[in-house]
């Protein structure tokens, strides 16, 4: 009895050939779900918990389905028809895992009715492979092939690439799944030359990438290539090419189903070839990994396995205790080849055992689901289906390529009269002349813009200019001045004579001189500060918010990455700067902050700039009218470094600024 290989498909946008490994110790986990749930209630969320929920489903099947079950109750309370598909189709999903193939099939439903509604093509295929992923498993194989049909018809469209959402490598993932899947329901079928057809695409389309997960994809079909060799009689070229990809699925991403069905062939395929030792290990690490993943189909099939190795070893006790624990799974299941396969070895035991009357039993049982023209009838309907499908594709293709001929024939008449061909040429001329102008508009434009550019910039270092130079004046000139006026009084205290009352004004007065001469100081400071001309910006900026934070007016968080050791030309630097200085000052003006953080980073040839605060926020769009000069300024700034401004901002929630600088 083949593991049935037909695969869950998920169609997360998120999952493609790339995808990476989870950690799942306990606290990582409780971590990751602190950080989902303190987010807002959005798509973006409710994808979360559904990809954790996936995540977590061969890990803890209990929580996984209860993020599920989140994930749909928050999707069907935002109303958003593409959340609410994919919350179904999960479900499905998780349903599916564990063999409760009436409920998998209820949210399917659910998935391809919500999909409709909304029109998503890449949905509707998902939910058509996964319903026909349930008439398999219930060998209704002539439903089976409709609904792949289908999905086909959506994955092989062109069409479907325009949607900007999908990629071509998404859509290579579905397209060799589903190709995979065909194979294995005409390996059910007996119909080994379109199996092998249609696994050797999923292969090719595999061999295009080289990710780690691209690998254990690769590694899995081979598994179903080697279906098609075994039931073919190959059996030792199959199990050469199960035990050559063994260790890229035991090394793979979450294949533990796939690793599993591995493990039970490779028993199997030993069993036949008589090599008993090895068929046993193999099923006891089958029946291991089922354990691990609790899936009760092939908890079931692992036992059936050791029950046929017990019986060949004569241990019949042993044999009577693993198909004991498999019995409930056969005679339950909806599958007839599964029931049939499992009577066979009970026939077999009780005649083992010399309970003959038992053993009558079974052989009826046997042989009332013999399934031999029942397989016969499904796979002429299975091929002849999916030949009628192929058989309209080709009549499609056909009658596109005759409309193309008649069009090119039409078009070659047309040529031949002058009148035509004058007109062509003449709509060339009138085209290449508007696209000439167009041209020349676009260079205008651009022209333009670098004279705004150049403008800027000299304008940008005029300021700078007059800034240094008044700076230097107050510090060396008024400056001096009033050290100078302060060293001359504190020589005339010694020599004067005066009342308690005039000492006391002397001493006002000195301490009114102090704090102007501290003023000044600061005014020409801001002007140009000495810290980033002498050592560099990231220096200059965290002066800047240590003066502020020793001011008691607002406390700064200051965070610099990639500054260290880092030269960045003068002009660039000071424009930095200002912005720095004009955001903080903005802040403290305005936004009643306690705290604020300045994140100043440097990645390749960027400079990424963010100023966030807790202060009172305020409604973004009153920037739009601004006519204030600091906002003008930070404008005029980020447009000279060819930059990108975003600010987010509401009434009560602060203020977040986040600049990109090419530098």
């Amino acid at each position: 009895m083949n593991s049935k290989q037909v695969v869950i498909c998920s169609f997360l946008y998120c999952i493609t050939f790339f995808a990476q490994a989870q950690s799942f110790d306990s606290d990582s986990i409780h971590r990751q779900l602190e950080i989902i749930h303190k987010m807002p209630l959005d798509t973006a969320q409710v994808s979360q918990l559904r990809n954790m929920g996936h995540d977590l489903m061969e890990h803890d099947s209990l929580l996984s389905k209860q993020l599920l079950e989140e994930a749909l109750t928050k999707s069907l309370t935002i109303k958003e028809l593409n959340a609410i598909t994919s919350s179904y189709r999960m479900m499905g999903i998780w349903y599916s895992f564990f063999n409760n193939t009436d409920k998998a099939l209820e949210y399917y439903r659910l998935s391809l009715k919500s999909a409709n509604s909304n029109n998503n093509q890449y949905l509707i295929a998902g939910a058509n492979l996964n319903i026909g992923n349930i008439k398999y498993w219930k060998g209704e194989y002539d439903s089976c092939i409709h609904f792949y049909i289908r999905a086909a018809e959506i994955f092989e469209n062109p069409k479907t690439l325009k949607d900007k959402t999908i990629t071509e490598r998404q859509l290579d993932l579905r397209k060799s799944d589903l190709y995979s899947n065909i194979s294995t329901v005409f390996n059910t079928l007996k119909n080994l030359n379109k199996a092998d057809e249609y696994i050797d695409k999923s292969i090719a389309i595999a061999k295009k990438y080289t990710s780690a997960a691209a690998v254990s994809t690769l590694a899995r079909y081979m598994q179903i290539k080697a279906d098609n060799y075994s039931e073919n009689g190959q059996t030792e070229k199959a199990l050469r090419i199960r035990l050559q990809f063994l260790s890229q699925m035991e090394n793979g991403v979450d294949l533990k189903t796939f690793l599993q069905g591995a493990y039970q062939s490779i028993a199997q395929e030993y069993f036949s070839l008589k090599k008993i030792d090895s068929s046993k290990l193999f099923a006891q690490k089958s029946l291991q990994v089922a354990s691990t993943i609790k899936s009760p189909s092939d908890i079931a099939n692992a036992n059936w396995q050791l029950g046929r190795i017990a019986i060949a070893e004569n241990q019949y006790p042993a044999a009577d205790k693993y198909m004991e624990a498999a019995k409930d799974y056969y005679l339950n299941t909806d599958d007839p080849t599964e029931q049939r396969s499992y009577f066979d070895v009970m026939r077999e035991l009780k005649f083992a055992e010399g309970k003959y009357k038992e053993a009558y039993v079974y052989y009826e049982k046997f042989h009332a689901l013999n399934d031999s023209l029942l397989i016969s009838e499904k796979a002429t309907e299975f091929s002849e289906r999916e030949a009628r499908y192929q058989t309209e594709k080709k009549d499609t293709q056909l009658k596109l390529q005759q409309t193309i001929i008649r069009q090119k024939s039409i078009l070659n008449y047309i040529l031949i009269g002058g009148a035509v061909t004058l007109l062509i040429i003449s709509s060339l001329l009138i085209r290449n002349y508007k696209n000439k102008q167009e041209l020349q508009q676009r260079r205008i434009a651009e022209l333009e813009t670098e004279k705004q550019l150049t403008a800027t910039e000299d304008v940008l270092k005029g300021e700078e200019k007059e800034r240094t130079r008044l700076a230097r004046d107050l510090h060396d000139g008024l400056g001096g001045m009033l050290s100078g006026i302060k060293y001359s009084l504190n020589a005339m205290k010694g020599n004067l004579v005066m009342t308690p009352e005039n000492h006391q004004a002397f001493e006002r007065s000195m301490d009114m001189l102090d704090s102007s001469i501290r003023e000044m100081r600061r005014v020409a400071h801001n002007m140009m500060p000495e810290a980033l001309v002498k050592f560099g910006l990231d220096t200059a900026l965290k002066d800047f918010c240590n003066d502020i934070n020793q001011s008691g007016t607002l406390h700064i968080n200051y965070q610099s990455i990639g500054l260290e050791n880092i030269e960045v030309e003068q002009t660039t630097s000071i424009t930095i700067y200002r912005i720095v200085q004009e955001l903080v000052n903005n802040t403290m003006k305005h936004a009643a902050a306690k705290s604020a953080i300045v994140q100043v980073s440097k990645t390749d040839n960027a400079i990424s700039i963010t100023v966030e605060d807790d202060g009172k926020g305020f409604n973004t769009l009153v920037l739009e009218g601004t006519k204030g000069i600091g906002w003008s300024n930070i404008q005029s700034r980020v447009e000279y470094l060819k930059g990108k401004l975003d600010v987010q901002s509401a009434p009560g929630k602060g203020t977040s600024v986040h600049i990109e600088l090419n530098v």
